[in-house]
């Protein structure tokens, strides 16, 4: 079993507090953890709206799943958190209404959907079978570090309810208490306060977890350094790109510690060929690189990284060093995300610069309701043209159709890289 490290984040349905959350939120996954808890802990409808919204940009700046929970009352609550972009709900033990609840919003959202809190053992055993039909994960708040909650419930499990993976969230623990509650055989998480501590390197924690036998996610190679065919300063070159886009960034070189320091932190890590010197790129300018695949070409000479780059890759302050053209054939860019995105940007470009006899204009001026018709339209046509043998005709209306939607999008503020996200969750 994977032994996950969780961060706990706390909603308050407040701007300034909650913007906090959100920035830890982004860190968080940039640095090693494998999870976040958020919890929210707002009062009264509209701070609990506000907390959704503050939701969805945790899950939006979120590279690694979030569960949610805290002001469930009823599904339509679960139903808020889900379509946020969590990957969980966490249902409340202590609360009658959570407990009620767990049977419906599991068979409308899915059993893996669902995470059970409990404080205490009894409120395990009242609720067994329920728990163990209806949820993926239990997530136990225990006071004692050393686990007493999760013993006794070992113990006691029969073989049904022993398949229920545990997460332990704890306060005051220290590194061996961590590793000691990771080591029981039912707990698959921890999380707590503990990783919160500014000195503490998340990445470097996994690793040293993994030197006493835990089986964390720490980043691996496939391939040993000793099969990497290197240049004659022992060095491998790694051609860097974005990795939503596929922008290539930069040319860099690695050595073995560089190589191995970019497995260890998660951050691009080069070897300075000018300084002669190890090299985390962005450490002093801010403009880091977060590592999300390493792959290695067919003769073993070169890395082609894919990193989440913060700022700008270039010392020039470009966003690529390739940014100087030497020369260019006019070429049909067919990419469907480039497409997509370049359409959409002319689209937004009409609704900020109205353009005289523009037809995306004339749809802006008519508003919502005429974009609607013209999609329910457009819709419609599809239909028509499927049954039609000839594929040319389906694939004008779908054309115009995805215009339409793109239409739609740029009206209701919502973005292609929002829609991508939604889908790749799914």
């Amino acid at each position: 079993m994977k032994k996950r490290l969780m961060t706990c984040l706390y909603l308050e349905g407040e701007k300034t507090s909650d913007e906090r959350m959100i920035q830890k939120a982004a860190y968080y996954s940039d640095n090693g953890a494998d999870a976040s808890l958020v919890f929210d802990r707002s009062e009264g409808d509209n701070r609990h709206d506000l907390s959704v919204g503050h939701l969805k940009k945790i899950c939006d700046v979120s590279e690694i799943p979030v569960y949610a929970g805290g002001n469930i009352r009823r599904m339509e609550d679960v139903k808020k958190y889900l379509y946020a972009g969590c990957a969980k709900t966490i249902l409340d033990f202590s609360k009658e209404s959570n407990i009620s609840l767990l049977e419906e919003v599991s068979k409308r959202f899915g059993k893996d959907k669902m995470v059970v809190s409990i404080t205490e053992e009894k409120q395990f055993w009242e609720h067994k079978d329920s728990i163990v039909s209806f949820a993926s994960e239990l997530l136990v708040y225990g006071e004692s570090p050393a686990g007493i909650i999760i013993n006794t419930l070992k113990q006691k499990m029969d073989s049904d309810a022993a398949c229920i993976n545990i997460i332990v969230a704890a306060d005051a623990v220290v590194e061996n208490d961590v590793i000691g509650i990771l080591n029981m055989e039912m707990v698959s998480a921890f999380a707590g306060p503990f990783f919160e501590n500014e000195s503490l390197d998340l990445q470097d924690f996994k690793f040293r977890c993994r030197e006493r036998g835990l089986d964390t996610c720490i980043y691996e190679s496939n391939v040993a350094w000793s099969d990497f065919k290197l240049n004659s300063d022992g060095m491998i070159p790694v051609i860097v790109q974005d990795y939503k886009t596929d922008e290539v960034l930069m040319l860099a070189y690695m050595n073995e510690e560089a190589f191995q320091t970019t497995l260890r932190t998660g951050k691009m890590t080069y070897w300075s060929r000018s300084r002669n010197e190890l090299w985390t790129k962005g450490l002093t300018s801010g403009h880091l690189q977060y590592v999300k695949s390493l792959a290695l070409d067919c003769d073993n000479d070169t890395i082609l990284a894919k990193v989440a780059q913060i700022g700008a890759a270039c010392h020039t302050g470009n966003r690529s060093c390739f940014f100087q053209s030497l020369m260019a054939k006019e070429y049909k860019d067919t990419n469907p995300l480039h497409v997509f995105q370049d359409v959409y940007d002319v689209i937004l470009d009409r609704k900020a610069n109205p353009k005289e006899g523009s037809y995306t204009n004339y749809l802006f001026d008519k508003g919502i309701d005429k974009i609607l018709k013209k999609v329910g339209e457009e819709c419609t046509e599809i239909v028509i043209a499927a049954k039609n043998p000839d594929k040319e005709e389906i694939k004008y209306e779908i054309a115009d159709f995805l215009y339409h939607v793109m239409v739609l999008m740029a009206e209701k503020g919502v973005t292609w890289e929002e829609i991508t996200r939604e889908l790749a969750r799914r």
